[in-house]
């Protein structure tokens, strides 16, 4: 029987070494196919055969080395390989011991990090917030001062100016102030018979009654004089004129009052009122109203001798 039907397959047997069997132990059909271990980038360039001598295998590896699709520069692609990806794991190792060498230098030279403790961080901290608790209830308390110190001051400006209304008013109803606004001039012109204190003075109370503020008189003569509480009125008998808180004043007699008008007017009109009176001997009595009067003639301060404000 020839080699080739001994092969079974026809085909002639290789004369190197034998080729790796196919599935259920039949060899590669491939007439080319590579051996195994020459498919392998990993597979040494000599393997020692038993008893330590160099394989068919090797020899002829180490003979074609070289040559153009062998298996040796497949296998120095993958050692380049290998020996950048050492170096690249070499740099990167490095790199990274510099840094750990860099931060404990770091942390060994600087005193504070080195000596300060967990705790002692955590009481540093505890004391920050404090401070800032303390500092935060210290604005509180000058906001709220600043706030009363405000309040306080608009109440005594309001104080303020409540009082120096109520001064002008007083000031108004005593005659120590001028005055000036809405009201009557009434004029009394004298008849067959003098114009008699008693005529002039009930005039001043119905205007009083009716609203007055503000009144002065006038005559011919003299100068103005101011109507307050206290003022009296005489007769002049020695020239038929009137004497008013000591001065002397001749007719006709003029009264200047502020208040409101129409009411003032009513009631020096009312029947048996002074307008009345005084028609009734032969005088007149003439009401003008005035959209504004002045009431500039002045009553120096009372002195009071006797009474005192209630406490």
């Amino acid at each position: 029987m020839s080699e080739d039907e001994r092969s079974g397959t026809g085909w002639p047997e290789p004369a190197g070494p034998t080729r790796p069997e196919g599935p259920a132990g039949e060899p590669d059909p491939r007439p080319e196919a590579p051996d195994a271990d020459e498919l392998s980038p990993l597979a040494p360039a000599e393997s020692d055969a038993p008893g330590g001598e160099p394989s068919e295998q090797a020899e002829s590896g180490a003979g074609d080395e070289g040559d153009e699709g062998g298996p040796e520069p497949a296998a120095a692609g993958w050692r380049q390989r290998l020996t950048g990806a050492s170096v690249m794991i070499a740099v990167l190792l490095a790199l990274l011991g510099f840094t750990l060498v860099v931060q404990l230098r770091t942390t060994s030279t600087d005193p504070t990090a080195g000596a300060t403790r967990q705790e002692d961080l955590v009481r540093i901290l505890s004391d920050l917030g404090q401070r800032e608790a303390r500092l935060r209830q210290d604005i509180a308390s000058l906001e709220e001062s600043q706030r009363q110190l405000r309040s306080g001051e608009q109440g005594r400006q309001a104080a303020l100016e409540e009082a120096t209304r109520r001064a002008d008013e007083l000031g108004i109803l005593a005659g120590t102030l001028p005055a000036r606004g809405p009201g009557l001039t009434v004029r009394f012109e004298a008849g067959s018979q003098p114009i008699a204190a008693s005529r002039v003075l009930d005039a001043v109370q119905e205007l009083r009654g009716a609203g007055a503020e503000a009144m002065q008189i006038s005559g011919g003569g003299g100068t103005p004089a101011r109507i307050v509480a206290s003022t009296y009125f005489l007769d002049d008998g020695d020239t038929g004129g009137l004497v008013v808180d000591g001065r002397r004043l001749s007719g006709p007699f003029t009264i200047t009052v502020i208040g409101d008008p129409a009411t003032m007017r009513t009631a020096l009109n009312i029947p048996g009122g002074v307008v009345a009176s005084v028609q009734g001997v032969g005088g007149n009595v003439i009401v003008e109203d005035r959209g504004a009067v002045e009431v500039s003639a002045l009553h120096g301060p009372l002195k009071l001798e006797h009474a005192r404000p209630v406490s």
